[in-house]
């Protein structure tokens, strides 16, 4: 519905919102709406017990006051509309500038919008979307590098400098005036998982630093140097401190003297000036983003030790990778025997126990944690009643007339590809029913067509896994779902869905920021007023400059670094940032 609405609809939306008080919804700061807890069988009372201090119910003005308070003018700056980093050169190693901007496409495959919509259109909500962020302890015991004998884009040269990277793309949202279309404030950003990359404690912390702003040294091991593939004189590997040849620096990677050192010194960050949630991911939920081997006592005490297995034959490597794709090793036991088999070539690093790998609960409490609360909201969407519950799902309001909801697409018997449970997918179509006045958007971190993987879930051996297509078949019986929001395939796609006798809608898929291109989304709803809505959705960079200077390992050379080694990355798919159709785009739809 319109934001101008009647006295009668705005008197209904104030008593529901007294409902969802009273059942234990808290406000969020920054006019980030109400979020709605799934309470799974908490009490009313018990629920609102979980409500804390300024974020409860009448904290502050109402949303909409908050927003047009801080309305700027549209503006494309530090967007792909005004300029996109660009390879110069003709062929080998190539350096990055600045390059012609992405236009905007208009999408008409579910509705036809009017003319002159521009002038009268209004702005229902606006928010950020950060994906694939992959925080990477590249000195991790646990990692399989060495698979790169037999496919060269296994293991990556930018990996090491994921968290300046990721500290940079902070920067950029703090300093983008408004959304570019309307100028509406941005009200949030979403992570939609693989926020860290090897399921270790490490990267939790680096993770929840780099969001709500901190100190953080991403090293691990021996603290007075890196102790990893890339100083272990192996030719697979791009030396950076060494003059020696190997295969990277044969295809003009250059040689970085201090390289290593500055990849593991202290980075701050900022943090976001505005409140963010957090969707989970397979890395964030399994070793290596595969394994389901989190009761495995040799996995683990392997992840936190003192050896490191770094070389292997092609063929030995193909076997396990072959193994990882094709879903026939789950838990790990192969990748464990695998392991054992290599003792004797496997190298010494010094043992860190920070590197275990966390559980569902640490995740949580990790979120929970008020040091890390940054701009809010309290959980970052999830609250002590998915402790309780043992889930990893929630719903919250976006605006007075918008919810959000934020699936768990994991599947924890193993497999990097997604489903969800039974009783996820019950509560999903319930929130949907019990808020069918409001528009939805929903986020996860696999897309559509990547949840194929149903798998039982150990903890709930008897609860079946459903898959992709149930899941739009659930989202399109809801007449007031607008857009699914995701990542998990590293590439921009924007798919849209129509099916029979349900309602139509968008797929937003958004390419990562740990290979090429490294991008988020902005995405703005917007009424125009002619029976249509529009998403427009607004690609954006980093802040670090596109072109990097190889004399300047600061914090900021290291991220214009990070996506100069990530285009160049040997195996790296060009294709990644999509058809224009796929990129910058106005998405209609027909009004419900």
């Amino acid at each position: 519905m319109s934001r101008t609405r009647s006295a009668a609809a705005s008197a209904q939306g104030a008593r529901r919102r007294t409902v969802l008080a009273a059942a234990g919804a808290v406000s969020l700061t920054a006019g980030t709406g109400y979020a709605l807890r799934p309470a799974h069988g908490r009490t009313a009372a018990q629920t609102a017990a979980h409500a804390e201090g300024p974020s409860g119910p009448g904290a502050g003005p109402a949303p909409a006051d908050r927003a047009a308070a801080r309305r700027t003018g549209p503006s494309t700056r530090g967007t792909t509309l005004e300029s996109v980093a660009t390879p110069s050169g003709g062929s080998g190693y190539r350096r990055l500038g600045d390059g012609p901007g992405w236009p905007r496409v208009v999408r008409t495959d579910l509705a036809h919008p009017g003319s002159g919509r521009a002038d009268r259109r209004t702005a229902l909500a606006a928010f950020v979307q950060f994906t694939d962020l992959h925080l990477t302890d590249v000195q991790h015991p646990l990692r399989a590098e060495f698979l790169r004998a037999a496919d060269p884009h296994a293991w990556r040269p930018q990996e090491a400098l994921t968290v300046p990277g990721a500290v940079a793309l902070v920067e950029r949202v703090n300093a983008l005036r408004g959304a570019p279309v309307t100028g509406a404030p941005l009200r949030f950003v979403m992570t939609t998982g693989d926020n860290t990359d090897n399921n270790a404690r490490t990267e939790l912390d680096w993770f929840m630093k780099v969001m709500s702003g901190g100190r953080i040294t991403p090293d691990s091991g021996d603290p007075r140097h890196y102790e990893g593939v890339q100083n272990s004189g192996l030719p697979l590997y791009w030396q950076p401190g060494s003059t020696r040849r190997d295969h990277d620096k044969a295809l003009g990677f250059p040689h970085l003297t201090g390289f290593l050192a500055a990849a593991v010194r202290e980075v701050r960050s900022p943090g976001l000036a505005l409140p963010w949630y957090s969707t989970v991911g397979n890395h964030d939920s399994l070793p290596l983003g595969c394994y389901g081997s989190h009761g495995d006592p040799y996995l683990t005490e392997a992840a936190i030790g003192g050896k490191k297995l770094m070389d292997v034959t092609v063929s030995e490597a193909r076997k396990l990778q072959d193994a990882i794709k094709n879903a026939t090793d789950p838990k790990g036991v192969a990748y464990r025997d695998f392991l054992k088999a290599h003792t004797r070539s496997l190298r010494p690093v010094t043992p860190d126990e920070r590197r275990a790998p966390y559980t569902r609960d640490d995740y949580l409490k990790a979120h929970l944690d008020p040091a890390h609360q940054g701009h809010g909201p309290a959980g970052h969407g999830y609250s002590p009643a998915n402790l309780d519950a043992g889930t990893q799902y929630y719903a919250f309001r976006i605006a007075d007339d918008v919810i959000g909801v934020s699936l768990d697409t994991t599947d924890p018997g193993g497999h990097y590809e997604g489903s969800v449970g039974t009783a996820q997918l019950r509560w999903l179509r319930r929130t949907l029913d019990e808020n069918k006045d409001s528009y939805a958007i929903v986020f996860s971190h696999h897309t559509s067509t990547s949840m194929t993987n149903t798998r039982p879930d150990p903890a709930r051996p008897g609860e079946r896994r459903h898959g992709g297509a149930e899941v739009v078949s659930a989202l399109a019986t809801h007449g007031r779902v607008l857009a699914w929001v995701n990542g998990h395939i590293h590439r921009n796609v924007v798919t849209p869905h129509r099916t029979a006798g349900g309602r139509p809608f968008w797929e937003i898929s958004t390419a990562s920021h740990v290979d090429h291109p490294q991008l988020a989304r902005v995405v703005e709803l917007v009424d125009n007023r002619d029976g249509t809505l529009s998403l427009h959705t607004t690609l954006i960079e980093s802040a670090a400059p596109h072109r990097a200077d190889h004399t300047d390992l600061s914090q900021t050379g290291l991220a214009a670094l990070y996506r100069e080694l990530a285009w160049n990355a040997p195996g790296a798919n060009r294709t990644l940032a999509g058809r224009p159709a796929d990129r910058n785009t106005e998405l209609v739809l027909e009004k419900g």
